[in-house]
Formats: C-alpha cells, structure tokens, sequence
C-alpha cells in the first residue's frame, strides 16, 4: 500500500469533530494549550538536557515519571525494560488509547546536550528527537487536568525506551507483549500537524563475521580469505533486484576486517540493513540475502579447493515488523478529522519506522503524529526545534485522542474496544 497522498473523512468522523471543535471545555483546553507554548518549550529543554542514550534511558525515565505523577496521572510504573506508563482513567466502558513519545536519543553519553535559543529556535542534540514528543506529552496531560475534560476512554500514558537505533523498539515490543488491553495507540515524534504516518516500515538488521585461518599474503598465498568472501558477497547483494512496489531496499552500511596490508585477514566483518513496507518481501529479502553470504564463502573456498575453510556468522542485531493501515480505518480518519476541523489538510506520509510499527503489525489501530514546530538536524549536533506555532501539533493530537476515547456526555468513541 502506497502512502503520500489525501485521506477523505467520512460524515460520521466529521460529524465527532464538528461537535468537540464547538464544545466549550474542548476549546479552553485546545487555548490553554497556546498559552502553554513556552512552559512546553522550556520543560522541551530540560528533558533534552538530561542525556540518554539508547539502553541508558533510566535518568530521564525517572523524571519523566515523577512529572507525570505531580500531574496527576495514577498508576505511574516504570516497567522492567524501562518504560513509564500511568493512567488517566475515563468514564469506564470505553477503549484504553496509548500516547506516547521516546526518552532515548541516538547520541552516545558524554554528548554536549546544552540548549543554545536563538529566538524561538533551540538548539540541542535530541531536542526535536524526541524531546518535542515528550514534552508534547506532558502539555497534552496539563490541557486535561487543567480543564478537568473526562473521556469515555482510559488514557495509557507515558513514554518508551529503545525506539532508536539498535534500541530496536524494546521498550514498545516490551509494553505489547505485557498486555492485551490497548485498543490503539499515538506516538509523538517531531514533526507539522498536517502530516500521518500510518503505514510501517519494517527493517531486518544483521551483523556479519566472515571466520578464516589468516596468514601471510605471500607465504600462505592460496588461503581463502574471509575479506575476500566478504568482497563476493556485498557485489552479489549489490546486484539484487527489489520491488519498488511495495518499495523494498537493502544497504551495506559498514565494513571492517584484516590486520595489514600483507596480511590475509582472519576476519571481515559487515553490518546489513533491509527494508520494506511489506513483511512478506522483508522476510524474502532477508532470506535471499542469508543464501548469497553462504555462497560468496562457498565460492571463496572452491577458488582455493580449502572446502570449509571460510565460515560465515551472521548474527541478527534488528528486527522491526512491517505493517499497512487503509486510509478508511478508523485512526487514520479520525487524525484526519481532527486535522480538518483545526483547519489542515491531512497528508498520509510514505511508510516510516516509529514506534507505531509494533501495534500496526499486529492489527491495533496506530498512527504516529506530529508534535508541532519547525524542526531540522534530526540526529546531527545541529538539531534544532522552533517552537513558532508549536501549538498547532499538540491542539491535533488532543483532538484526535477526544475523538478516538470519546468525551463524556457529548461523543461517542470512535475507537472501537478488542474483544
């Protein structure tokens, strides 16, 4: 299924927004959550400025817990993998919505994650990645308990580790296999409120060790070499033919290996990473792809008739599900609807990897949105965030979580709850 393009809103989700849009208690939350912009950017700061890495998430994890709990949220729990998660209970009968953000960054410990503001433009590494979805969080929760809005719906709320890198979406993986009660899910990353990511791309990752017995290139010339083999195997990969559509891709990302330059290595090492918004062609790709690394040694070794002596070791170091949505299911409508009723024209996103990937693959309504704010630099030391407007991304994900949980007295839950 391809993405990029216009979702049409159906009259029911129209109909939902029209009457939240005009209730009274939805319009002070929707302003309070204008006139908390810079709070937002400051509280956007101070988390960015606590460091953590993928894997070292236990830091910021505390205080993010400590502010959802002075905010009123119950049941505030930091689960065994590191995930933070509360409560905000609704009226009782309705779907349980999970809203998220990271706590992990991409940077390694002993990065400078000092906040430089230039304007209303901050610079920091993680600033927009994602401490935008953090911070969004944490004003979405103020918005609700300042203007005492109740829902249908439970709100599971928090945030999770691990969604960078080789984090490999742990903590998500974590919160999905530990329970069966979440009937859809939001993840806030950095980005404008017109756009939905609601297609996942999945990835498979590996790391590859070529093993041989090494030796001097001229004394021990005819002795098959792991870099050599590792040479056979990246051209083979390199000559696949993929699908555009659904769009599959592969990469080799790194390569390493060998002691000198007379030296016939003992090991090559290489990381691989595949793609696609298809699970079915990621699991033929990855397939492939594990049979061209045993060829390129078999015929490493049959060059110098030294059958064995090349052996290949890949080691999966990634695994993240693909899925599709149609943009008539109910989340991506109600995104949209509540995009249209703050005046956005709703744009579906090509297929992303967020944490979205997990409940997409396993058939729970998901979209990851948009916290708002300009943002640039993503992963580099010159990230940067502008908080102008920033407010319009959050006013969307509110109005979508009322939509999808339902407001007490006035709208039905657009949600429907799993059986």
């Amino acid at each position: 299924m391809s993405g990029s393009g216009k979702v049409e809103v159906t009259e029911r989700v129209g109909k939902v927004f029209e009457v939240l849009k005009e209730n009274e208690e939805v319009r002070e939350a929707l302003d309070f959550l204008e006139g908390d912009n810079e709070r937002t950017t400051e509280e956007q700061i101070e988390l960015t400025e606590i460091e953590a890495p993928t894997f070292e998430e236990e830091e910021k994890g505390k205080v993010f817990a400590r502010k959802l709990a002075e905010l009123g949220i119950e049941e505030v729990e930091t689960d065994e993998v590191g995930n933070v998660f509360g409560v905000r209970k609704g009226k009782g009968g309705g779907p349980k919505l999970a809203v998220c953000a990271h706590l992990d960054t991409v940077f390694p410990r002993g990065t400078d994650v000092k906040a430089r503001r230039e304007g209303t433009r901050v610079y920091a590494p993680g600033i927009s990645d994602d401490g935008r979805g953090l911070a969004s969080v944490l004003t979405i929760v103020r918005a609700l308990q300042e203007t005492g809005l109740q829902t249908e719906g439970d709100l599971v709320i928090g945030a999770t580790v691990g969604e960078e890198g080789l984090g490999d979406l742990r903590g998500v993986k974590s919160l999905f296999a530990n329970r069966g009660d979440i009937d859809g899910f939001i993840s806030i990353e950095p980005g404008t409120p017109d756009r939905i990511t609601y297609l996942a791309a999945g990835s498979k990752r590996y790391k590859v060790t070529f093993e041989g017995p090494g030796g001097h290139s001229f004394g021990n010339f005819g002795t098959p070499s792991p870099i050599h083999a590792l040479g056979r195997a990246i051209a083979k990969i390199a000559d696949l033919k993929v699908p555009g559509n659904p769009k599959t891709t592969f990469n080799v990302g790194l390569i390493g290996g060998g002691t000198s330059v007379n030296t016939i290595a003992e090991t090559a090492e290489t990381v691989i990473d595949m793609r696609s918004t298809s699970q079915e062609e990621l699991e033929r790709l990855e397939e492939r792809v594990l049979g061209l690394l045993r060829e390129a040694a078999d015929e490493e070794n049959n060059r110098w008739r030294r059958a064995g002596a090349i052996k290949v070791r890949p080691e999966r170091v990634g695994d993240r599900p693909a899925g599709s949505q149609s943009p008539d299911d109910i989340i991506v409508q109600a995104t949209a609807g509540a995009g249209l009723a703050l005046g956005f024209r709703p744009i579906l996103d090509e297929a992303s990897s967020t944490d979205s990937n997990i409940p997409i693959h396993l058939g729970i309504p998901a979209v990851t949105l948009g916290g708002g704010g300009d943002f640039g630099g993503a992963h580099t030391l010159n990230e940067y965030y502008d908080s102008a407007d920033a407010h319009l991304g959050v006013q969307k994900i509110l109005l979508t979580m009322l939509g999808l949980i339902g407001l007490a007295g006035e709208t039905e839950a657009l949600l429907e709850k799993r059986s």
